[in-house]
């Protein structure tokens, strides 16, 4: 199986041991507390799940301003995107122990222990070079420009031990997976090449396609689907509607055993092209060998160009970084000639009125309408679904 990233096994920083997290529990009730933002539970979440193989915790301000500006660590560590703890709060002390206790979950319980190896203030300019260079833009209209300001100023760095998954198993059990739990499930099937779709949205036509074209194209044996259930932006559709849609469209519209549905627990950055790096990343980490990335892959409104997010992988991401393949999607449409989805590029035939062109943003725009999705939109049984959640909204 494809080796984790940096390192030679998985390096989950979540407690197995009930012994030692129920230690670890009782010793989190006596030491001072911090209530974390979304974002950084959803970082201790992803530390935890195995996903940020081989970080060992949250970084500090040297880290943050050299991956925000060239992708590395100060140890050399490829790396695309700051995995921080940022507060508001100024009580704490470099050397301190805390726990970290989840905003996610009503009471706040503890979600980690974290021991602060250093407290900093990110300045005006150290923000500015985060933002500038994760986001590719400072406008602050752009939804994870807005989230990552709201965190607030103080960096508290430093290891931690996670002691729980959040509310991700909880409430989405048949779902919820970490990276272990995956590299498990795909060596129990006989998987050899595995190929990774991202989604935050239900998944129409296009997607369904695209997913299958590219397992021929790999030769994959087989697909996985891997859902965000962590916070988006207002007006995406819930984690549970998503999730039914797609095992919907997977039971009934993919060949059996050909396809894991599954879910992580992170908040959408919608830093686009970085993002997509972040995406490659800890796919490697859940043992797959390849990753869709599409049209505007993991980006927001007009803020990047439709292939940003592929480019990056050819102009900065150095050579052997990865060892994830990429599989680099066209628009996909649907053909009028062939009565099937395609990938434009593959019909050189075509017209422009030969398409009819799909798109997430197109479909939630037809539900909001309270319009019901053409065929070349959305299987029917999906359609229900999603029909459903609008008429109740």
């Amino acid at each position: 199986m494809i080796k984790p990233h940096g390192s030679r096994q998985l390096m989950p920083l979540h407690v197995a041991d009930e012994s030692e997290r129920t230690t670890l529990l009782t010793e989190a009730d006596t030491l001072p507390g911090l209530e974390l933002s979304s974002a950084a539970a959803a970082n201790a979440v992803m530390l935890g799940g195995g996903y940020f193989t081989p970080l060992t915790g949250f970084m500090d301000r040297q880290d943050a301003l050299r991956v925000a500006r060239d992708m590395h660590t100060a140890d050399g560590l490829f790396w695309p995107v700051p995995v921080l703890n940022l507060t508001q709060s100024t009580a704490v002390e470099s050397g301190s122990r805390i726990a970290l206790r989840d905003p996610g979950i009503l009471g706040a319980p503890v979600l980690a222990v974290q021991d602060v190896e250093n407290v900093e203030i990110l300045s005006d300019d150290d923000v500015q070079i985060i933002i500038r260079k994760v986001y590719g833009t400072t406008d602050p209209e752009h939804p994870g420009i807005s989230a990552f300001k709201s965190q607030g100023r103080t960096l508290l760095s430093g290891p931690v031990r996670v002691l729980s998954h959040s509310y991700f198993e909880a409430e989405f059990p048949e779902t919820f997976r970490t990276a272990g739990d995956i590299r498990r499930e795909i060596a129990s099937r006989g998987w050899e090449r595995v190929i990774a779709f991202q989604t935050r949205n239900p998944m129409h036509r296009a997607h369904e396609e695209l997913c299958k074209i590219a397992r021929d194209a790999v030769g994959a044996d087989g697909v996985l689907i891997h859902m965000l259930l962590g916070n988006l932006k207002p007006g995406d559709i819930p984690a549970s509607v998503r999730d039914a849609a797609i095992r919907t469209m997977v039971e009934l519209y993919f060949p059996e055993n050909s396809v894991m549905v599954t879910g992580y627990g992170f908040d959408m950055l919608y830093a686009g092209p970085r993002e997509a790096v972040l995406h490659a990343i800890f796919r490697q980490n859940a043992g797959c060998t390849h990753l869709i990335v599409g049209r505007d892959h993991a980006g927001v409104g007009n803020f990047y160009g439709a292939f940003d997010a592929q480019t990056i992988f050819d102009d900065e991401v150095p050579d052997g970084a990865l060892e994830i393949e990429i599989f680099k999607a066209d628009h996909t449409a649907y053909s009028k000639k062939l009565d099937r989805v395609v990938m434009m590029r593959d019909v050189s035939d075509h017209q422009q009125d030969d398409f009819v062109l799909l798109s997430g943003t197109r479909v939630r725009e037809m539900l909001s309408a309270g319009k019901p999705l053409p065929p070349e939109f959305a299987r029917p049984e999906v359609s229900r679904i999603l029909m459903d959640h609008y008429r109740a909204g």
